[in-house]
């Protein structure tokens, strides 16, 4: 990644102080602020212009008018930003090099600009370039080029739409990442369940089980490179690292009784589980490096889904050691656990599912009552619970790389079967997930780690 035209941050706060501001009572991002807090009652999402990306021969059109719908589509699903027809456009970019008259751009109402340009070098690669614009002051606040090999022109058009959302909005942005999931064909009797992946909006699904065998709970790992599952073969059911690169895949271990719900520690190197033995189950850890395994709970109960804290100190779990499950916290190597879950409206509610924010602000869990499902939020010592979302089978949030947006599957019941759905943490913008089929249990990867290719 190359920066090469002018990044001009000082100019960060022009365009975040206007356009910010139509989020609702007034508000504006603050200089040196790293997270944008919207409020859900008064949001008006930011008007921005897309304007299409030129080509640099007629050769290069599609994969231009390609990312052009990429970066759009992005920005439009993560309900921040209300990009503007192109129909109403009265000016068309042909020259990103040169300035563009910004009151034409004012006179459509639009807050920003991204204008940009793919060209094919003689050696075939493509290069992507893009330039953010703020209409207001007629600034550049942005603007950088890539080179790549041509099959990964959505990525790099996911890699601008994250430019685009951090220069916009203070934090990092999400769409140039994958998500893991459990996909399901078949009548609901004999439901044949795959694991597969795909880009985070649904686009490039690959599978990575032939549905042999029952697969659940997939998780990644943080380098991206491994996802850890469960798989129930013949006999007991087993841990797998699965390599996403080689497709090669290994056993974590060999554990007597049923195993579930395993998932990394924040460094990658230890996997944590829940083993189940006679009629309880515990939470262990396992190096990945030794495979030697440690055990952190000892109750007569059922404990499982664990999750560590991002700075790997912490971890919550799901316990029914008070008689139902409720969520739990306690330090990563064991000891004494307090529980934070505690519904003020419904003492019946059970909560499960608890899974750690990437920035370490709230726990996402699925909560039971009242003939609902819910899912919801909650910062880490049980305090300011939020439901963002119910109805009939939710479960399993999952939370993109920067805490943003949630992730979850739904099962009508019936006939049919599970479909993913996505929300912002303030329960704003909730969103059907394109899927070849029907899907739960998803998984949302960290952000990529390098530009492709």
């Amino acid at each position: 990644m190359n920066d090469v035209l002018s990044m001009n941050r000082r100019r960060f706060m022009t365009l975040t102080g206007s356009a910010l501001a139509t989020l609702g009572g007034g508000h504006a991002l603050a200089q040196g602020q790293k997270r944008l807090e919207l409020n859900p009652t008064e949001f008006r999402p930011i008007p921005i212009a897309i304007s299409n990306f030129v080509p640099g021969s007629p050769a290069d059109g599609d994969v231009s008018n390609g990312v052009t719908q990429v970066i759009t589509n992005n920005l439009k699903r993560s309900g921040l930003f209300a990009p503007i027809d192109q129909a109403a456009f009265i000016e068309r970019i042909s020259n990103i090099d040169v300035a563009p008259q910004f009151q034409n751009w004012k006179t459509i109402n639009a807050q920003a600009l991204v204008t940009g340009r793919m060209t094919r070098g003689q050696d075939g690669r493509l290069k992507a370039e893009f330039r953010l614009w703020d209409v207001i002051t007629g600034q550049q606040l942005a603007g950088q080029q890539y080179f790549t090999s041509p099959e990964y022109w959505r990525r790099i058009a996911h890699i601008i739409s994250d430019q685009i959302y951090e220069q916009m909005t203070g934090e990092k942005g999400y769409f140039d990442s994958r998500v893991v999931f459990v996909d399901e064909t078949g009548p609901k009797e004999r439901r044949v369940k795959r694991l597969a992946m795909m880009d985070q909006d649904g686009a490039n699904v690959r599978y990575l089980t032939r549905g042999s065998d029952l697969v659940l709970t997939p998780r990644f790992s943080p380098n991206s490179q491994e996802i850890t599952y469960m798989e129930f073969g013949q006999g007991d059911p087993k841990v797998y690292l699965f390599n996403i690169e080689t497709g090669q895949r290994e056993i974590v271990g060999n554990f007597p009784g049923m195993t579930f719900a395993p998932r990394f520690s924040p460094d990658g190197q230890r996997v944590i589980m829940s083993l189940q033995q006679g009629g309880n189950s515990n939470l262990f850890v396992m190096d990945l490096r030794s495979r030697s395994t440690t055990r952190l709970t000892d109750t007569p109960a059922i404990d499982t889904s664990p999750s560590y804290s991002p700075d790997g100190t912490r971890i919550c779990f799901e316990s029914d050691r008070g008689g139902r499950s409720q969520i739990y916290v306690m330090a990563a190597g064991g000891g004494q656990a307090q529980r934070i879950s505690f519904s003020k409206d419904d003492t019946n509610a059970t909560y499960s599912t608890p899974v750690w924010s990437p920035r370490g602000d709230y726990i996402a869990f699925t909560r039971q009552g009242g003939g609902q499902f819910s899912i919801g939020v909650m910062k880490p010592d049980g305090s300011g619970e939020r439901l963002l979302t119910s109805g009939y089978h939710n479960e399993g949030p999952t939370f993109s790389p920067n805490g943003r947006v949630l992730m979850f599957f739904r099962d009508p019941g019936g006939s049919g079967g599970p479909s993913l759905f996505s929300v912002d943490i303030s329960g704003r913008n909730e969103l059907k997930v394109p899927t070849p089929g029907f899907a739960s249990d998803p998984a949302w990867s960290p952000l990529l780690s390098s530009t492709p290719g």
